[in-house]
C-alpha cells in the first residue's frame, strides 16, 4: 500500500493547513458569505484560548438559509422529516425553512432574547427543534440543546449554567414502546434551578399527547409554539463576531458537573462547509443522513448545520434502527429519500447486525443512491466494519471525534482524496489536526507503538473555545496534560503509512503484571467471533496482578451457545492474536451492554461495580438503566 500521507492532494492540504493556518483557512473560508470579510484566521495572543478569524461578522443562520434562497434554490428541499414511530413525513424547502425559522426568531425576540442572550432546548427528534437552533443563531442568541428526556435534576444543572431567557421545548418525545412527556421534567427542572427563564414556549403534539396541560411555574410564563409566532414579526439576520459563541452543549462526565462546550460561529462555520465537501464528499443537491439526535454534537454539526451550509439536503429521523418496526428501518428511509450519505453510530450498525446477521431485510430496498456509510462515536470494530461493507457493497468510513471538536480529527477524505480502507482505522488525520501520540512525559513515540493521542495547538478551527464560563477547568481538563497540546483522553498509534488507531479512552488502558494492554484490542478479537455481536473488555481489580481483563458478549439474534464452550473459543482467539500476556479467561454472555444514549459502551461504570465500589456515579446519558441493574449480579460475581 503507498503511503497516503505522502500522496499530493491530501498531503499538501494538510501540510499546508499546520505549517501556515492563515493562508489555508483564509482561502476556505471564502466559501461563507461574510457582512465583514476577516483578514487574520487564528490569533494566538492568549494561548491556549485561539480564536478563530477574529476580525469577521457573519451570520450562521443566513449562510444556512437564507443566501442559498438568493442564489434562486429555494424550491429545493433543506429538511425531511421522517418519523417512524409515529408515521409522519414532511418536506420543508429552502423557503418555506426561511419563513419558520425567521418568525420564530421574531417569537424569541418579542421574549427579549437578543444577541448573546441563552435559549435552552429541550425537544424530541421534530424539525421544530432545528428550527429553533436556527432561529437562536439568527438573532446571534447562543443555544444550548438538551436531548430530549434527560432527568429534570440534569436538566436543572443546566439551566443554572446557561441561565436562558427561555426555554423551547414540547409535549414529549416517543420511543418504540413508550412515550415520554417532557412537561413533568422542564416544571421539576425549573423548581430545582436557582435561575428562573421568563418563557417556555411548547412545540405542540397534540395527536400524540393529547391531554397535557402547561403547568404552573412561579416566574415562567408558557406560550404555545403557534401562539408565539402568531403575533411576530419575522427576524432578519443579526451579524455577529466570528468569534461570538453560537452554542453551548454539556457533555456528562461520570462525575462532578457536566462541561459547557462553547462553539463559535465562525470557526464553526468554515469548518463544517469545508467537512462536507472534503471529508464526506456531499454536494449542493445532495440527500444526506445523519442517523443520530440534536442534542448530540453529531446532530448539531451534521444534521442541523453542516448539511445547511453547503446547500444539501438533511434528514430528520425520528426512530431507532431496529424495532421501528424491524432492522430494515436505515435501510427503507435512505431508499425512499434516496440519500446519497448515511452517518450513524458502530452500535447502530452492530444492532442492525444483532437482529439481521444475514442482511436479509438489507436486501428488499434499493440503496443505489447510497454512496458511503460513515461511522462514530465509538470505535468501528473490524468485525463490524467487514459485515457491513459486504452486506452493503459500499464504502464504510470511521470517522473519530470528540463533542469538544465538532468535527472529525481523522477521516478517509472522500471528497478531497479517496485513500484505501484499513480495517479499525480512521484513516488519516484531517487537515487543521496536527495529531500526535505521545508518551506519558509528552515525549513523540514512534510509528506503531501505542500512547497518548493529542493535538499539538492550534487546534482547527470549530474546535471549542472554551467551557462556559470555566476558563480554569478548560485548561485543567484539556490543555494542562500535555504542554502545548490538546489532551483528547484517547489512546492509540499511527502506522508506518499515516493511519491513526483508535483504541479507547486512556482509562481503558490496563496495567496486567506491569503490562500495559489496551481493552479495545480485545474486544476487537471477541467481536470476530461468529456468534458474537456486541462486546465489552474491563479491567478489574486482582491481587496478584494488579488488572485481569475481563470480558462480556452479546451474541446474535438466534444464537445459542454453551457458554463454557464459547469461553474456551474467545480466550484462544485473544491467546492467538495478543498472546498469553493478556491473561484473557473470564467472558460472560449477557443480555445486553449499557450505553449512553448516543451508543457508547459505559466501560468505567461497569468497571466500578465489578470493583466493588461504593460510590458508582451512572451517567445521566445512560440509555436503559435496567440493562445495568440486569448486568450488576455478573458484574459482582
Amino acid at each position: 500500500m503507498s503511503d497516503p500521507t505522502t500522496s499530493s492532494t491530501y498531503a499538501t492540504a494538510h501540510r499546508r493547513s499546520i505549517t501556515d493556518p492563515d493562508a489555508f483557512w483564509l482561502e476556505v473560508a471564502g466559501g461563507i458569505d461574510w457582512t465583514t470579510p476577516p483578514t487574520t484566521a487564528v490569533d494566538g495572543s492568549r494561548p491556549p484560548f485561539y480564536r478563530w478569524f477574529p476580525d469577521g461578522e457573519l451570520n450562521t443562520s443566513y449562510n444556512c438559509i437564507d443566501r442559498h434562497v438568493e442564489a434562486g434554490r429555494g424550491d429545493q428541499a433543506a429538511y425531511i422529516y421522517d418519523s417512524a414511530v409515529t408515521g409522519a413525513k414532511e418536506t420543508i424547502t429552502y423557503s418555506q425553512l426561511l419563513q419558520q425559522v425567521a418568525v420564530f426568531a421574531g417569537a424569541l425576540a418579542a421574549e427579549g432574547v437578543g444577541r448573546g442572550d441563552r435559549v435552552v432546548i429541550y425537544m424530541p427528534m421534530v424539525p421544530r427543534a432545528a428550527v429553533a437552533m436556527l432561529a437562536c443563531a439568527r438573532l446571534g442568541a447562543v443555544h444550548s440543546v438538551v436531548f430530549g428526556g434527560f432527568a429534570a435534576p440534569e436538566l436543572a444543572i443546566r439551566i443554572d449554567d446557561a441561565r436562558p431567557k427561555v426555554i423551547v421545548t414540547s409535549h414529549g418525545g416517543i420511543e418504540p414502546t413508550r412515550k415520554v412527556p417532557y412537561f413533568p421534567m422542564v416544571a421539576k427542572a425549573l423548581a430545582l434551578a436557582e435561575h428562573t427563564p421568563t418563557a417556555v414556549i411548547v412545540a405542540a403534539r397534540p395527536d400524540q399527547f393529547p391531554d397535557e396541560t402547561f403547568p404552573e411555574t412561579p416566574g415562567t410564563t408558557w406560550t404555545d409554539w403557534d401562539e408565539a409566532v402568531s403575533a411576530a414579526e419575522p427576524a432578519a439576520p443579526v451579524p455577529v463576531k466570528a468569534t461570538d459563541p453560537l452554542y453551548i452543549l454539556y457533555t456528562s462526565g461520570t462525575t462532578g458537573l457536566p462541561k459547557g462546550v462553547v462553539r463559535d460561529n465562525g470557526g464553526h462555520a468554515v469548518a463544517l462547509a469545508w467537512s462536507m465537501w472534503n471529508i464526506y464528499g456531499v454536494r449542493p443537491g445532495d440527500v444526506w443522513w445523519t442517523a443520530s439526535d440534536v442534542g448530540w454534537v453529531v446532530g448539531h454539526s451534521y444534521i442541523v448545520y453542516a448539511p445547511l451550509l453547503v446547500g444539501a439536503t438533511s434528514i430528520i429521523y425520528e426512530g431507532k434502527p431496529v424495532g421501528t418496526p424491524d432492522a430494515g428501518a436505515f435501510w427503507r428511509v435512505a431508499s425512499e429519500h434516496r440519500a446519497t450519505g448515511l452517518f450513524t453510530a458502530p452500535t447502530a450498525v452492530r444492532a442492525i447486525r444483532k437482529e439481521d446477521p444475514e442482511g436479509v431485510e438489507l436486501a428488499r430496498y434499493d440503496l443505489s443512491s447510497l454512496r458511503t456509510l460513515f461511522c462514530a462515536g465509538e470505535r468501528l470494530d473490524p468485525d463490524t466494519y467487514h459485515w457491513a461493507t459486504e452486506k452493503l457493497g459500499k464504502p464504510v468510513v470511521d470517522n473519530w471525534w470528540q463533542t469538544e471538536t465538532g468535527w472529525p480529527i481523522a477521516s478517509n477524505l472522500r471528497g478531497l482524496e479517496p485513500m484505501p480502507i484499513k480495517a479499525g482505522s480512521p484513516t488519516v488525520p484531517v487537515p487543521g489536526y496536527d495529531l500526535h501520540v505521545l508518551d506519558a512525559q509528552g515525549n513523540p513515540l514512534p510509528a506503531g507503538e501505542e500512547g497518548n493521542l493529542a493535538i499539538k495547538l492550534p487546534m482547527a478551527p470549530g474546535t471549542l473555545a472554551g467551557l462556559w464560563d470555566d476558563d480554569e477547568r478548560f485548561i485543567s481538563s484539556y490543555m494542562s496534560v500535555f504542554d502545548g497540546y490538546y489532551s483528547t483522553g484517547d489512546g492509540g498509534y499511527i502506522d508506518s503509512d499515516g493511519y491513526v488507531y483508535v483504541m479507547g479512552r486512556t482509562d481503558d488502558v490496563i496495567n496486567v503484571a506491569g503490562h500495559r494492554l489496551s481493552t479495545g484490542s480485545m474486544e476487537a478479537v471477541i467481536a470476530k467471533h461468529p456468534a458474537v455481536a456486541e462486546a465489552a473488555v474491563i479491567g478489574v481489580k486482582d491481587e496478584i496482578k494488579g488488572q485481569r481483563p475481563v470480558g462480556y458478549v452479546v451474541l446474535k439474534s438466534g444464537q445459542i451457545r454453551d457458554p463454557e464452550e464459547l469461553r474456551a473459543e474467545l480466550v484462544a482467539m485473544v491467546r492467538e492474536e495478543i498472546g498469553a500476556v493478556a491473561t484473557f479467561r473470564d467472558c460472560t454472555v449477557v443480555q445486553g451492554l449499557p450505553k449512553t444514549r448516543s451508543g457508547k459502551i459505559l466501560r468505567k461504570t461497569m468497571r466500578q461495580i465489578a470493583d466493588g465500589q461504593e460510590n458508582v456515579v451512572v451517567p445521566s446519558t445512560i440509555e436503559d438503566p435496567q440493562v445495568l441493574e440486569d448486568l450488576t449480579p455478573f458484574l459482582r460475581g
